[in-house]
């Protein structure tokens, strides 16, 4: 904001000068008279005049309003890029990543659904979604939990605005790089339950989740809420995308009940090459994620890029070695499924911490997520198809946790009121308000088009029965 002054005479100024205008003419038969007196008067005038003119010349300038931040061409380059890149994380990436882990008869259908998926969000964040998520509700009270509605369908944006949160690049791109993370959040569910979702109720299901789910949490932890009002930290997701997600997925797929034949048939994955390429796109795409949150090409970017790499080498490895001593042979599943870990875990701390935070967090998550993808899942027995549960919710919470614990004043101003505690209370809101509403979504879904595909259709397998496609045999 510019604040402009005007300087001029005062309006007291004015009027002693309008009385000595119009009154010297009335002044001219007594002048002779006065002279003695007016030569006086003007002596003792200037005496006073003087020190008022030193004190005037001595006066320090006003200091110039600080000028309002300009459109940064280095920013949006980056940013645009970043979008890219991030889109590229849903389309190829996890599609693939996902692709590689299911059955033959299902690999079709998981990838349609990341397909299907990025284009729903995409027609309704343009619709309803970015004004939701990152644009004020004129009630303040509801302000806390919804955005506004002022920006439906972009109609409040031009090519000279800009969002707050962005003030250097284009709301059309701030706006269209925010859409890739609203695309991928849903996504990353199917994980816990591929293999048996009907398609028309997965349209229904993500349609309703991305309006009363993650436009809720993307508001309240980034655009104004309360979440963020308490002092969250979050640089890219931890909670708004992982944890979010992953709670989904969990609440998901104990709703739907186990695949038909787990625990007793072959489920091992079917294609590790496409797991492999799908998680190497997912680790090249995440720089978009973490580093294009910095909204800006600095040295905030920088670092951001910087503590990715280590957290998730570091993640990579110690899930590696984790499997190595319990199973006495290190997996590529595993290999991906640790680089995965450590950038999800990285993702809330990417921009607050320093590259040695990012490596306690990376092999943090490692060892944690491992647990929770084979030992958790093992204990309590449920069907968490491709781990989005074990890999995202705990990788997230220990993420978001860990990034009270090693904020860095130094990298982050915003670190300084750092607190684990505070940070516990973003995860747990997340926690409850995901996993109740996505509960609600399903029963809404079960009694209109149906969330479970039926016992032969399964058996067959959902590329035929729900896609009427096939992989070529050879």
């Amino acid at each position: 904001m510019k604040i402009f002054g005007k300087f001029g005479l005062s309006r007291f100024g004015a009027l002693a000068l309008a009385v000595a205008i119009l009154g010297s003419p009335l002044a001219a038969p007594v002048i002779a008279h006065a002279q003695d007196a007016s030569t006086a008067a003007a002596s003792d005038a200037a005496s006073s005049a003087a020190p008022a003119a030193e004190a005037a010349a001595a006066a320090p300038e006003a200091p110039a309003a600080a000028p309002a931040p300009k459109l940064d061409t280095g920013d949006t380059a980056w940013v645009l890029t970043s979008t890219a890149l991030v889109l590229m994380m849903t389309i190829p990436g996890l599609a693939l990543f996902y692709g590689g882990m299911v059955r033959k008869k299902n690999v079709i259908a998981t990838l349609a659904q990341s397909f299907v998926i990025t284009c729903i969000v995409t027609v309704l964040w343009f619709m309803f979604g970015y004004s939701l998520a990152f644009t004020s509700n004129p009630d303040a009270g509801l302000n806390m939990f919804i955005g506004g509605y002022g920006n439906f369908f972009m109609k409040a944006a031009s090519m000279t605005t800009t969002n707050s949160l962005a003030a250097t690049i284009p709301e059309y791109v701030f706006m269209m790089f925010q859409m890739t993370f609203a695309i991928i959040t849903p996504a990353l569910i199917a994980g816990s339950f591929a293999e048996r979702f009907k398609f028309s109720g997965l349209l229904l299901f993500m349609t309703l989740w991305l309006l009363a789910v993650y436009l809720p949490v993307a508001h309240m932890v980034w655009g104004g809420g309360f979440v963020g009002g308490w002092g969250v930290l979050d640089f890219a997701g931890g909670t708004v995308v992982h944890i979010n997600a992953g709670i989904a997925g969990l609440v998901t797929a104990l709703f739907l009940g186990k695949r038909i034949g787990y625990g007793t048939e072959n489920m091992a994955p079917h294609n590790l090459v496409l797991t492999m390429i799908g998680a190497s796109l997912l680790w090249v795409g995440w720089f978009g994620f973490n580093a294009g949150s910095a909204v800006g090409s600095n040295a905030l970017a920088g670092v951001a890029m910087l503590n990715t790499q280590v957290a998730t080498g570091a993640a990579a490895l110690a899930w590696m070695f984790v499997e190595w001593f319990e199973r006495k042979k290190p997996g590529m599943l595993g290999l991906a499924s640790g680089a995965v870990a450590g950038l999800v875990a990285i993702t809330p701390a990417a921009g607050f911490v320093n590259p040695t935070g990012a490596l306690i967090i990376g092999i943090a998550a490692g060892v944690m997520c491992y647990l929770g993808a084979v030992w958790l899942k093992r204990i309590f027995k449920y069907d968490d198809s491709l781990d989005a549960f074990g890999v995202h919710c705990i990788g997230g919470i220990l993420g978001a946790l860990l990034t009270g614990v090693f904020a860095d004043p130094a990298i982050n101003a915003l670190g300084m009121t750092h607190s684990v505690v505070t940070q516990a209370k973003g995860v747990l809101v997340t926690l409850v308000y995901s996993g109740v509403l996505t509960f609600i979504i399903l029963l809404i879904c079960k009694f209109t088009t149906g969330v479970r595909v039926s016992e032969e259709a399964e058996v067959e397998g959902l590329d035929l029965s729900q896609h009427g496609e096939s992989l070529h045999e050879h």
